[in-house]
């Protein structure tokens, strides 16, 4: 018995997948003639945000204040409803699913979650490509390949708007790395700016984006040197015109800082407000003639285009329209979704190794589980920053996996800690001088004088907004309870000016004030720490008193931030790798569960080597040689070296799974969802080998030398060998190649047509039902310019034991063309194409050749 499926591979594809149909504007709605009606100090009001997340409303021409959130691993809301939001998988993870159908169900599942939480616009996908594996928002993009990034965005953007919520895709263009975010300039060459990183923006953009962000950073191109928020070249020229983009460019968070060029570079709204340099200088630009009210009507126009799609305009008739929260889901806790990113966390997972058929575990395995490591006990389900929300609940691994194996005695052994900071101080040990439960908090003037006081509950609160213009620092004081004889450790990390004293003992104290650029840099979640080591004898309190500054942090308000960490006394690392390996050595299995945390993987900061932080490597090591039959499961969301990798019998990458990670981690130990994963990104196997090993700015400039040659195409160049090759991953099926061949497609001019369809039949010749994603990949036979191979093309198969199946893949014109600068325009030139097919970048199983004519 056979199947056949038919995949799209075109690069600039629009596949619809809503349900809904995407909400157009009226027949008769004229967005410019709407905006030259407007007084000029209104229509500039409009082009800066009102709040941090919002814009402003219109009422005399009916238009409702929009709102926007962050994302992509959820819809966070503006933070002031408390209502929990479903947590997605990392994009990297759920980019390792190759399934374009999956990520346009997590899109629809963040439109529904949107209304839910009356949000107009999410800040996703971010469609930046992985150069470095360092980067610190590697697990917040997609991958490392134009083709596969452009693919699923399509999906995952074509969703989101098929409900009616826009997508703002980000970052344009160039921002890869996190080093000196808002200042340095990305060196692109034209070629490889057109053929890489700008195909995903334009990949979306033909399928109809209606937000695009520009970035922190600059951009050096055509001779122009210039913040992406005010590069006209690239907004104005290529965005806009070449592309014919009609939505509305946004300025990532106070990245804009001059109020003329970029209101002629192409930027239509600066964000967040209110403030800022247009609210402040673009109507006198646009008074003496600095700025045309032709270039502010056609952004209003861009705003008011975006209304209507999104429903926050009634016609015009004089009357907001409510928003309209129809379609939303009742809880991100509900069956559905619950099931929905337990099979998305279980498919994005990849089997790395496999030895014997150790994998799936039998359900009905009897005996003990020895389920091991800091993240079995603390999963690390989101990276840090503007992604990170907070979900309903996070499933355990301990509770999941005792429910997936209910005939084994499952045990969970920490082996150790992998953080350096100690853990948020618990509420019941805090008490104000009062006797109160919490913390105190004396709101300070200028002079030092208290003008007020609040109590707060607990350590997680130490991050609150000040109101009041006249507190200028605030006075930190509770009693921590030492509950038992030992060493304690009270770590604080202070953002900005402080005194610090603890138990009556100054610790630390800084006169440095610090402001909006801790929130830029995301320093503010990253500080340097005040560490006390307390020996107790017995129990006891002590005394903290901590004076921190306020942070004028612009649009974002005015707040107070400070770390406030407890570590009791316990087992040293030492005991507890003992521990661990005894419980191994004992058990008929051991899970060890290995990865990243909140210290490694986060905006704002690259990480300095890809080394899984504290002793991991060593516990692995002695629990795979205490137990033959040992899995390793990785928990991160960006590469990490594992010198293990081929020593132990099985290996998972289990990404950064979101709210279902327990769940999702049973349901691919016990096989009852598959873990069909392809790394999305190469693995390395030594760190010296990584073509890209950073991105740090040298004289405020990151030259990208490494030209049309991103992640897998520069391993290729360069003949190096990783741990694991892109597109890599097992599955529990066996496969085999059994044809291939080219058929006739429809040409055409767009760079949506294929040039030719391949047609691969696969045989799934394992005893068990499998998914298989087929990879196509192009060589220039005669090019040397070209990089050695590229993806051209994939599909996904769901194949049962012993059955074939047929699958089409289109070839896409622009998977053929190249960007000629000389012609300034895209290329088809006369070539024979080499045509492989396989199950990796590197475990090619079939191949022929297709001649373009040109």
């Amino acid at each position: 018995m056979s199947s056949t499926t038919t995949a799209t591979g075109a690069l600039n594809s629009n596949e619809s997948v809503a349900d809904a149909e995407t909400i157009a504007p009226s027949a008769d709605f004229d967005p410019i003639a709407v905006a030259g009606s407007l007084p000029l100090d209104e229509k500039v009001a409009l082009l800066t945000g009102a709040a941090t997340w919002t814009l402003r409303s219109i009422p005399a021409i009916g238009l409702r204040t929009m709102t926007v959130s962050d994302g992509p691993i959820g819809v966070r809301g503006t933070g002031e409803d408390g209502l929990p939001s479903a947590q997605l998988p990392a994009p990297s993870a759920t980019a390792a699913t190759w399934d374009v159908d999956l990520q346009a169900r997590l899109g629809a599942l963040m439109a529904a979650e949107a209304r839910r939480k009356a949000v107009d616009v999410i800040l996703a996908p971010v469609v930046n490509l992985q150069r470095s594996p360092v980067g610190g928002r590697h697990f917040e993009c997609l991958s490392e390949d134009p083709f596969l990034t452009a693919r699923l965005a399509v999906a995952f953007v074509d969703a989101i708007q098929g409900q009616g919520i826009a997508a703002c895709v980000k970052h344009l263009v160039g921002n890869e790395t996190e080093t000196d975010r808002t200042e340095y300039l990305s060196r692109i060459d034209e070629r490889t700016l057109r053929e890489v990183y700008l195909a995903p923006f334009e990949a979306v953009v033909d399928a109809g984006a209606w937000t695009i962000m520009a970035a922190y950073n600059g951009l050096t191109r055509d001779g122009v040197d210039a913040p992406a928020t005010a590069h006209g070249p690239l907004l104005n020229e290529i965005l806009k015109g070449e592309w014919g983009f009609d939505g509305i460019v946004v300025s990532d968070w106070l990245a804009t800082k001059t109020a003329v060029e970029p209101a002629l570079g192409g930027l239509d709204l600066v964000m967040p407000g209110p403030g800022g340099p247009w609210a402040e200088g673009l109507l006198a630009a646009v008074h003496d003639g600095r700025v045309s009210e032709s270039v502010i009507d056609d952004k209003v126009a861009r705003i008011l285009r975006l209304a209507e799609r999104v429903g926050a305009l009634s016609g015009l008739a004089g009357e907001t329209l409510p928003y309209d929260a129809s379609g939303a889901t009742e809880h991100p806790a509900d069956d559905d979704v619950v099931a929905l990113l337990t099979e998305a966390a279980a498919r994005s997972t990849v089997v790395l190794r496999n030895v014997d058929g150790l994998l799936p575990v039998d359900r009905a395995i009897r005996g003990r589980i020895a389920l091991i490591g800091h993240n079995a006990v603390e999963p690390f389900t989101q990276g840090g920053g503007s992604a990170f929300v907070t979900p309903p609940h996070v499933s355990a691994p301990i509770d999941a996996v005792r429910a997936a194996f209910p005939d084994a005695e499952v045990e969970l052994h920490r082996g150790g800690a992998t953080t350096l900071g100690a853990p948020l101080t618990p509420a019941d040990l805090l008490t104000t001088p009062d006797g109160e439960p919490g913390i105190r908090i004396e709101h300070l003037d200028a002079d030092g004088t208290v003008i007020g006081a609040v109590r707060l509950p607990d350590a997680a609160s130490l991050w609150f907004p000040i109101d009041d213009d006249a507190v200028a620092s605030v006075r930190v004081t509770t009693d921590v309870a030492l509950e038992q004889a030992g060493r304690h450790v009270v770590e604080l990390g202070p953002v900005g000016a402080h005194r610090i004293t603890i138990d009556g003992e100054l610790r630390s104290e800084s006169v440095r004030h610090v402001g909006v650029e801790v929130v830029l840099n995301s320093s503010y979640s990253n500080p340097g720490s005040v560490e006390a080591v307390i020996e107790a004898d017995g129990p006891r309190t002590v005394r903290v008193d901590a004076e921190v500054q306020v942070i004028d942090g612009e649009s974002y308000g005015r707040f107070v931030r400070l770390h406030f960490r407890y570590r009791a006394p316990g087992p040293t690392v030492d005991e507890e790798l003992d521990e661990a390996v005894a419980a191994a050595a004992a058990s008929d299995l051991a899970v060890i569960v290995v990865g990243t945390n909140p210290e490694t993987e986060s905006e704002g900061w690259d990480r300095p080597n890809l080394d899984l932080p504290g002793r991991q490597n060593e516990l692995v090591r002695r629990v795979a040689a205490a137990n033959p039959r040992t899995v390793v499961v990785v928990n991160a969301g960006a590469p990490v070296l594992l010198p293990w990798l081929d020593e132990v019998p099985a290996v998972l990458w289990w990404w950064l799974p979101g709210q279902e990670a327990g769940r999702s981690l049973a349901a691919v130990l016990s096989g009852a969802i598959e873990p069909s994963g392809r790394l999305p990104w190469t693995l390395p196997a030594r760190e010296q080998d990584v073509p890209v090993p950073h991105g740090i700015p040298v004289d405020g400039v990151i030259d990208y030398a490494e030209g049309l040659d991103v992640g897998h195409r520069g391993w290729d160049r360069r003949g190096r060998t990783p741990a694991r090759e892109f597109g890599f991953g097992l599955g529990y099926a066996e496969w085999e190649y059994r044809s291939l061949e080219l058929v006739d497609a429809a040409s055409g001019a767009s760079t949506a047509a294929p040039l030719a369809v391949a047609r691969v039949t696969v045989a799934n010749v394992g005893a068990r039902d499998g998914r298989e994603v087929v990879q196509l990949y192009l060589s220039a036979t005669d090019d040397p310019s070209r990089p050695v191979r590229w993806l051209a093309g994939f599909t996904v198969a769901d194949v049962p034991a012993g059955d074939t199946a047929t699958v089409d893949i289109p070839l896409a014109r622009r998977s053929f063309e190249t960007w000629s600068t000389d012609a300034a325009g895209w290329t088809l030139r006369a070539e024979t194409y080499r045509v492989q097919v396989g199950r990796s970048s590197r475990d090619l199983r079939l191949e022929t050749t297709h001649t373009v004519s040109g």
